[in-house]
């Protein structure tokens, strides 16, 4: 039988001192060795390959093409959440404020402007295709942002300001009927287009102020600063669903290879360009892809060991938070489930600190799923399948081999917990069990 569970030095050797294996007796020239059931404890593990992630991140971005004027903070800088990070100076926001300001002054001077009813169909056609030139002028602008948070709260206002528009520009598109068909004064449908001008005007200067707003980038959440952002994508050692606790990362294109990502001061700035990263590392974890056959062992709470590819030798305490219902495809082309686990301190072998691990960081996660202390044991080489897909043992009697139908629970590294068919004290073939046949003598 081939057990669950995978190598875990440390775990193993206890499971030695404790008794878990049997003795073996010297080796005999027909390469079978027996031993005794013993009382013991047995620890199941399931290792799983795992990245370390950080807790949250959010990168900001430009508004608008432009210069970073200031950088206030340096790489590897502590921030809190709100605190001014950096300030981009960007002509062309500036320009369509101060244009949309003067559209907003006219307007509302113009609310007395007199149209004949033949003018009224032309007035609201201007108003319609200027408002449609300012939404679609706002939302190119927004989906230039590569923060996703930023964007989707800038497209939010797009759409709420053009909803509002569109019920007043309805208004005078029924107040004119109503004016031609001599039902309704004059009046009636020069008000509904004053509205339907003064809203429009409105939300084209509260989008560009929005965008000039915006080039003061400030921290949405507490962490540490990073110059620039990824290559592209989401970088490595970012859990997707505990970032959107916090702020999500632009699923855009950064800058060509060979080209540093990080703007200086005074360098130049599309519209767009990811300016800084803010990282929080409060609450490092990893994200372990735990196959499909052993996931349904795998439960909340349950401990775990970490090791580190970067820190040979070095231990880190961790606990599972969670287990994905749906699946992923593995990186070994299998189906696995991610299990979210948090990290405590790690130690070196001589009982030092070990390193702070860094996102993105590979990791093996060991699982502890099952435990039994004073069970009945036996070593994992003495079990083995039978015909119908069951598992037995060879039981040594009067120097005879009989097999014996068992029962497993708790399957460990090397020795496995035996809760039927055995009792402690019993003799047992523990090497060669496929050299044994029932009723063969057994030295």
């Amino acid at each position: 039988m081939t057990p669950r569970s995978r190598p875990l030095a440390l775990l193993a050797a206890v499971t030695l001192a404790a008794g878990a294996t049997a003795a073996s007796c010297e080796e005999e020239p027909s390469g079978v060795d027996v031993g005794e059931v013993r009382l013991g404890a047995v620890t199941e593990i399931v290792d799983a390959p795992a990245t370390v992630t950080a807790r949250s991140a959010a990168t900001l971005t430009a508004a608008s093409a432009g210069t970073l004027r200031e950088l206030l903070v340096r790489p590897g800088d502590a921030v809190r959440p709100g605190q001014v990070l950096a300030v981009i100076d960007s002509p062309e926001a500036t320009a369509r404020l101060d244009s949309a300001a003067r559209t907003l002054d006219a307007a509302a001077q113009a609310g007395g402007q007199a149209f004949s009813v033949t003018g009224l169909d032309g007035a609201q056609r201007e108003t319609d295709a200027a408002a449609a030139d300012s939404f679609a002028a706002a939302r190119a602008a927004a989906a230039k942002v590569a923060d996703e948070r930023v964007r989707d709260t800038l497209l939010h206002e797009v759409d709420a300001a053009q909803q509002r528009y569109d019920a007043a520009s309805a208004a005078v598109a029924g107040a004119t009927r109503s004016v031609q068909a001599g039902v309704a004064g004059l009046g009636t449908a020069l008000g509904a287009l004053s509205t339907a001008q003064r809203l429009q005007a409105e939300a084209a200067y509260d989008l560009a102020k929005g965008t000039v707003d915006a080039l003061t980038l400030r921290a949405p959440i507490g962490g540490v600063v990073q110059l620039g952002g990824a290559a592209s994508g989401t970088p490595a050692g970012l859990d997707v669903t505990d970032i959107l606790q916090g702020a999500e990362l632009p699923t855009g294109s950064g800058p060509p290879a060979g080209v540093d990502p990080a703007v200086p001061k005074g360098g130049y700035v599309g519209a767009g360009t990811t300016v800084l990263t803010i990282v929080d590392v409060s609450e490092p974890a990893v994200v372990a892809e735990v196959d499909e056959t052993d996931v349904l062992l795998v439960a909340e709470g349950a401990v775990a060991d970490v090791e580190l590819d970067a820190a040979p030798g070095a231990g880190y305490p961790g606990e599972v938070t969670s287990v994905d219902l749906l699946p992923t495809e593995s990186a070994r082309g299998g189906v696995s489930y991610r299990v979210r686990i948090t990290l405590g301190a790690g130690t070196l072998m001589d009982g030092r600190p070990a390193p702070a691990p860094r996102p993105g960081m590979s990791a093996v996660a060991h699982l502890r799923v099952r435990e039994a202390a004073n069970t009945v044991t036996v070593p994992a080489a003495a079990v083995f399948s039978t015909e119908s897909g069951g598992e037995a043992v060879w039981v040594v009697d009067g120097g005879r081999a009989a097999r014996v139908d068992v029962s497993v629970g708790v399957q460990g590294q090397d020795a496995v917990q035996i809760v039927r068919g055995l009792r402690a004290g019993q003799t047992i073939v523990v090497r060669g069990t496929d050299r044994v046949t029932d009723g063969q003598r057994v030295p």
